[in-house]
């Protein structure tokens, strides 16, 4: 039975995969700030508290494999200059203190899976040639935030440890993230496309990305950076019409405007509404299969396994 060690372990990806883990026989150890009790043999808790520079040395001596998931929440809040620094204090520091522990204790860890974004890339030029795992990082404070996430546990390898990065889209789940806001405005029946509705999403299912960092505990041949997508990109309106209909009720389309989404969300409405198209090719042609390539596949599966 090997053992993995998860930083953001209680978050959407951090739960599921910890289930998914713990039915493939894995045991799992969670990194939290406060001490938790498990009633689970293969599931426990350990210590950690980034601010102090602290991670208890018994979690790093007994992991096999550790997946790196910790990181505030993108989208939660306006973008103030105090929470975009806590956006990329929450990933890089996190990722330094992981670093350090793996060369100061003693250890078998033998892989390193650790998040990283899409908003490495920025917006579509005008070409709206799909981004690959080789292109530059976008000059934005998303850019910024995925090149120092990424560059935080890039050390690792020079410790003998295997390093998988996943450049994650926007993760279609029933449990949080963006897909239930999709579904929200429905339950007045509206249909709410945000701005031109023209934008490009490039997303992919929960169950998918739990797999990829299966498959990146698993495959040994996997290594370095991947873009976390499914094969079918889709425009906001396209995806909200398409939840509209797998509701199977009536209801109005209508546009929220630009500077509403503004007025709203600040500066991160720029995110919204821009365009991002992502080429996960690099993963597939590992080997890498998805459950739900396609936009009907998530939508039909999330609609009618909660609504």
């Amino acid at each position: 039975m090997e053992t993995v060690l998860i930083t953001g372990g209680t978050g959407l990806i951090g739960s599921a995969l910890t289930t998914q883990l713990r039915s493939a026989g894995y045991r799992v150890i969670i990194l939290s700030r406060s001490k938790h009790e498990s009633h689970d043999e293969r599931i426990s808790y350990a210590q950690w508290d980034v601010d102090k520079s602290y991670i208890d040395p018994e979690a790093i001596k007994s992991a096999d494999h550790i997946v790196h998931l910790a990181g505030a929440g993108i989208a939660d809040k306006r973008w103030t200059k105090k929470r975009k620094q806590e956006i990329i204090n929450s990933r890089v520091n996190s990722g330094n203190l992981l670093v350090k522990a793996l060369n100061e204790i003693e250890n078998n860890v033998k892989t390193v899976v650790s998040a990283s974004g899409i908003g490495w890339y920025g917006e579509d030029g005008v070409k709206k040639i799909a981004f690959k795992e080789s292109d530059p990082v976008a000059n934005n404070f998303l850019g910024d935030t995925c090149r120092l996430w990424e560059e935080s546990v890039q050390p690792v390898e020079l410790l003998s440890k295997r390093l998988v990065v996943f450049r994650t889209g926007i993760v279609f789940a029933n449990e949080g993230g963006a897909f239930p806001e999709f579904v929200k405005p429905m339950k007045f029946g509206l249909a709410a496309i945000l701005g031109s509705g023209r934008q490009i999403m490039s997303w992919i299912h929960i169950d998918d990305v739990v797999r990829a960092y299966m498959a990146a505990i698993e495959n040994k041949n996997l290594n370095g950076v991947y873009n976390a997508v499914s094969r079918e990109p889709v425009s906001n309106k396209d995806l909200t019409l398409k939840i509209a209909r797998a509701r199977k009720k009536n209801f109005i389309a209508m546009h929220v405007p630009a500077f509403v989404l503004k007025i709203f969300f600040g500066e991160v409405s720029v995110e919204v509404l821009k365009s991002t198209t992502v080429d996960g090719s690099r993963l597939r042609d590992s080997g890498f299969t998805l459950i739900h390539p396609t936009v009907d596949s998530a939508v039909n599966d999330l609609i009618r396994s909660k609504y």
